[in-house]
């Protein structure tokens, strides 16, 4: 077995390659899990800008969209998390025909969704 740890090489590489460098027999969907796992557990702090951008298949249209949320001491059940926002920013523009977006903070540059 290696000394480089399988979740250093998830972080550069993918889960594919993940494997075949490691040498596991794992399933891929165990590997998405854990690389799932480790962009969940990313906190972002008040204020982080998230982005992110898509296209309609062709490079000359393309949506770029950017947001940052902030709540100033509100009761748990007033507060909007980015990930909401993210997740009804992509509901929207599917109704306009516009592929999945998937939203980056920074800092510190993680995916969000």
């Amino acid at each position: 077995m290696s000394s480089i740890s399988r979740r250093s090489i998830l972080g550069y590489s993918g889960t594919a390659a993940a494997g075949a460098v490691v040498g596991t027999t794992a399933p891929a969907q165990q590997a998405e899990s854990a690389e799932a796992a480790d962009t969940t557990a990313t906190q972002f702090g008040e204020g982080t800008l998230f982005s992110g951008t898509t296209s309609l298949g062709n490079a000359d249209y393309y949506l770029e969209i950017k947001f940052s949320v902030s709540t100033a001491e509100a009761p748990s059940e007033n507060q909007i998390s980015s990930l909401e926002i993210a997740d009804l920013l992509n509901d929207f523009a599917a109704t306009r025909g516009w592929p999945p977006i998937t939203f980056w903070g920074t800092p510190p540059q993680a995916k969000l969704n």
